[in-house]
């Protein structure tokens, strides 16, 4: 079997695999990429004095300001979750979301810190998807009336999200000579310059997904370690933040990657040949 049948057969897997899971697919991707936002508000609703008293420690902004921080990464969260999963103003929830990935990448200063920097980043790309999504469900009430081919803002949108999203993945590589790390290194960068550029995209984002998914159940076992210890709450929280990562590519896969990709590009020269030859 040569090289291009193994892909012509991978593709076929990943094509019946959307086939299969068309119906329920979006709703899975959806609950996996708010769901470390669902976690910290509710981490947050147990723990909320000790959020606060690190807020107020670490800003010096004194008890009612810390506590207003936390009430609104609260209520933002909750309501952010909320609100997608119920397919209610899923925009403004989207809008939300992103001004809480932004408060506490300044709050807990994030921004200076590149590693988790990189990771909010990929997860404000999984929320592009997800707004990018919400767009086309809204126009999809003028079935049946002319448009364009592609709507620039979704299909930017969608650019942005996977470019994004593989940002998760350069802060997985490990820059030692093992060989199991050089095969993870070679083999993640092609996976994630194929999804980045929109070739191969669904194959490629569900191969990271299957690969994201086993690393993250073995390196982010927070559930092996006592939750009294620090190492639990650090565990927890990349394991959701992954999950939402691995949300995003799902969404990926359920949308395509969209009109500024390679395999439209080639969809639309194949088009254009066979309408010359026609």
């Amino acid at each position: 079997m040569g090289q291009n049948d193994l892909m012509g057969t991978a593709e076929d897997v990943a094509d019946q695999f959307l086939r299969v899971t068309k119906q329920y697919l979006p709703h899975v991707a959806r609950l996996y990429l708010i769901s470390t936002f669902l976690e910290d508000g509710i981490h947050m609703w147990f723990q909320w004095s000790e959020q606060r008293d690190y807020i107020d420690a670490t800003w010096n902004c004194g008890y009612i300001l810390a506590s207003i921080f936390v009430f609104l990464n609260l209520l933002g969260q909750l309501t952010g979750c909320i609100l997608v999963l119920s397919r209610n103003f899923v925009q403004y929830a989207c809008f939300r979301l992103f001004g809480i990935i932004a408060l506490q990448t300044i709050a807990y200063s994030i921004l200076w810190d590149l590693k988790f920097l990189m990771r909010n980043l990929a997860l404000g790309g999984g929320l592009l998807l997800l707004l990018a999504e919400s767009r086309s469900e809204g126009k999809s009430m003028f079935a049946g009336v002319p448009t364009m081919r592609e709507s620039s803002p979704k299909q930017y949108m969608q650019l942005g999200g996977r470019v994004l999203l593989v940002l998760k993945f350069m802060t997985l590589l490990h820059f030692d000579a093992s060989f199991f790390s050089i095969l993870q290194n070679i083999v993640g960068t092609a996976l994630i310059i194929l999804v980045a550029i929109g070739f191969k995209t669904k194959l490629a984002a569900l191969t990271l997904v299957i690969w994201l998914f086993g690393i993250n159940v073995y390196f982010n076992a927070f559930w092996t370690v006592p939750v009294y210890k620090p190492m639990h709450d650090f565990l927890k929280y990349d394991f959701f933040q992954t999950m939402s990562v691995i949300g995003g590519l799902l969404l990926v896969v359920a949308l395509g990657p969209g009109g500024v990709s390679m395999d439209e590009k080639k969809k639309e020269w194949t088009e254009t040949i066979g309408n010359c030859k026609g």
